[in-house]
C-alpha cells in the first residue's frame, strides 16, 4: 500500500518523522519536517500507519547532506539529514511536550537546549560487534554476485540482533578508534580467526569496546567467546604493537548467550587497568565497567548546570542518588558540607571512593545497593536529613519507594537530571503537590539523535 503526497510536519519523541493526511498519522524514518513524501506502508492501525519513504516529492529547507556513508542503514545517527539548529529545536519541543503533556506540570520558561560542540567525533565509548553474517547493502544484493566474505566488525542493524553492518568509518568517536577497529578486522581476517555467529553462538571473536578520554588515553577491551590463548595473544599483541596510543588493553572470555560482560571478569593484558578523565582539575578513574557520560565535553557542562541549580553554599548535606562512579558527587563536594552517594554497582562505588581519595576530597561517603533498598527512612535518619538531593536515574526513572523516601526527607531542593523526559515527567508529577519547578535546562549530549538530557530544579513549597 502506497500513500502519496504525505507532508512531514513533526518528529515523534522516539525520533521518527511524523506525517499527516487528514486524521491519519504516518510514522516514517529518514524524513524531516518540511519534506513531502510517498510512503510504502508496512503496518496499519486504526489511527496511524508506519512505513518507509518510497519517493521524495519535495525536500525540506531544513534538510542537509549526511556526512556518513552508512547513513540510513546504520541506526546510530538518524538525524544527520536534519540541520543541527533544527535538531535542537525538536529536542526542546520534546522536553516541553513531555513535561506539559505527560506530567501536566506548571513550568517556568524552558531554557534553550545547550548545544554540543563538536557535533561529530564526540563519543568517548563505542562497542563494535564481530559477526560472521554481516548485513548486505542494497548495492551488493542488486549486483547478484557471489559474496565470499560475510564477516563484519561494526554495529547491529536496528531491530535485527543477528545482522551487523560492517563499518568503514564512524563519525562518532575520534581517532584512533576507526584505525583500531579496521586494523583488528583485517588482522583477524588475515589470520583466519572465526568471527562470531550470533544465531548459532559459534566462533571466536565477539565484541570490541574502545574508550577514549579527554586526557588522551585509550582503552581497548576485546571479548572472546572461548579461551584460545594462542589466537587471543596473537591479536592482542598485534594491537599493542600497532597502536602505541593504547594505554589499557584488556580482554574478556564470554561464553554466555548475551554480549554483556558486567558480570564477568575483565583481564588486564597490557598497560593500566583504567584510564583517567579530567574535569575542572578533578581526575576520575574510568575502568572497563565504569559508567561515565559518553560525551566528555558536554558532561562538564551538564554537571556545571547541576551544581549551579543546586545553589550550594558549603553548609548543605547533599545526597547524590544514582551516583555511578561519583562524578557528580565529587564535582559538587567542594561546595557542600557532606555528600552521600548511592549506586547499585559495587565496582562503581569503589571507583567513586577512589576518585574522592585521588582528588583529596574528604567529605563524601558512598554506598552500594539497590536504590529502593538503600535509600530508606532508616538510611536518611542515620546519615542526616538532606538539604539537597541530586537525582540521575536510568531511563526508567524513579522507583515508587524512592519517591516515598524523598517525600519523607523533603529536602529544600531537588535537582533531577534525566536522559528520558517522559519518565522524568511522570516522576515530577508525583512530586508536584510538594515542590515547585523553578528551572528547566535541556543539554544535548548526543547530536544527530533524538536523545536529550534534561535538568530540572525543584524547590519545596512554602507551608
Amino acid at each position: 500500500m502506497i500513500i502519496e503526497n504525505v507532508p512531514i510536519v513533526d518528529i515523534a519523541d522516539d525520533g521518527r518523522a511524523v506525517g499527516k493526511i487528514d486524521d491519519l498519522v504516518v510514522f516514517v524514518q529518514h524524513a524531516v519536517p518540511g519534506d513531502n513524501v510517498d510512503v510504502c506502508v508496512f503496518k496499519k492501525r486504526k489511527k496511524y500507519v508506519e512505513g518507509t519513504v518510497s519517493r521524495f516529492n519535495s525536500y525540506s529547507e531544513w534538510r542537509v547532506e549526511p556526512v556518513c556513508d552508512h547513513f540510513s542503514v546504520c541506526g546510530g545517527c538518524k538525524w544527520q539529514d536534519l540541520g543541527y539548529d533544527r535538531q535542537l529545536y525538536f529536542k526542546h519541543k520534546n522536553v516541553s511536550d513531555c513535561l506539559s503533556r505527560i506530567g501536566k506540570l506548571n513550568l517556568p520558561e524552558i531554557a534553550p537546549v545547550l548545544a554540543s560542540s563538536p557535533i561529530f567525533f564526540y563519543r568517548n565509548k563505542l562497542e563494535f560487534t564481530f559477526s560472521s553474517n554481516r548485513w548486505l547493502t542494497e548495492e551488493e544484493i542488486q549486483a547478484g554476485s557471489a559474496i565470499d566474505n560475510r564477516n563484519a566488525l561494526g554495529f547491529h542493524i536496528p531491530s535485527m540482533f543477528d545482522k551487523v553492518l560492517d563499518i568503514r568509518q564512524c563519525h562518532l568517536q575520534a581517532d584512533p578508534s576507526n584505525g583500531i577497529r579496521l586494523a583488528a578486522r583485517e588482522f583477524a581476517l588475515r589470520e583466519g580467526m572465526p568471527f562470531f555467529d550470533l544465531r548459532t553462538h559459534e566462533g571466536f571473536l565477539r565484541t570490541m569496546v574502545i574508550r577514549t578520554s579527554s586526557t588522551g588515553e585509550v582503552m581497548v577491551i576485546v571479548t572472546f567467546h572461548c579461551d584460545d590463548a594462542e589466537q587471543r595473544e596473537k591479536l592482542l599483541d598485534f594491537l599493542w604493537k600497532r597502536f602505541p596510543e593504547i594505554s589499557s588493553l584488556m580482554y574478556v572470555i564470554n561464553p554466555k548467550f548475551n554480549d554483556s560482560f558486567a558480570d564477568l571478569e575483565v583481564q588486564l593484558y597490557k598497560g593500566n587497568p583504567f584510564i583517567m578523565e579530567e574535569m575542572e582539575g578533578l581526575k576520575f578513574k574510568v575502568g572497563p565497567k565504569s559508567f561515565y557520560q559518553t560525551n566528555s565535553q558536554q558532561a562538564r557542562q551538564l554537571y556545571a548546570i547541576t551544581r549551579e541549580l543546586a545553589l550550594l553554599t558549603g553548609k548543605e548535606i547533599v545526597y547524590d542518588l544514582y551516583t555511578g562512579t561519583g562524578t557528580i558527587a565529587n564535582f559538587v563536594a567542594s561546595c557542600a558540607k557532606k555528600v552521600i552517594g548511592v549506586e547499585f554497582i559495587d565496582e562503581a562505588i569503589r571507583d567513586a571512593q577512589y576518585n574522592s581519595a585521588l582528588n583529596g576530597i574528604r567529605n563524601t561517603r558512598f554506598f552500594a545497593g539497590d536504590m529502593k533498598d538503600v535509600f530508606t527512612v532508616e538510611f536518611i535518619r542515620q546519615h542526616g536529613m538532606p538539604d539537597v538531593v541530586i537525582l540521575d536515574p536510568p531511563r526508567v526513572g524513579l522507583h515508587p519507594k524512592v519517591v516515598e523516601a524523598l517525600l519523607f526527607a523533603m529536602p529544600k531542593r531537588l535537582v533531577y537530571v534525566s536522559c528520558n523526559p517522559s519518565s522524568q515527567a511522570r516522576d515530577l508529577a508525583l512530586l508536584r503537590d510538594f515542590y515547585d519547578i523553578k528551572a528547566v535546562r535541556p543539554v544535548d549530549m548526543f547530536p544527530h539523535t533524538h536523545h536529550v538530557e534534561n535538568v530540572v530544579m525543584l524547590e519545596r513549597k512554602q507551608s
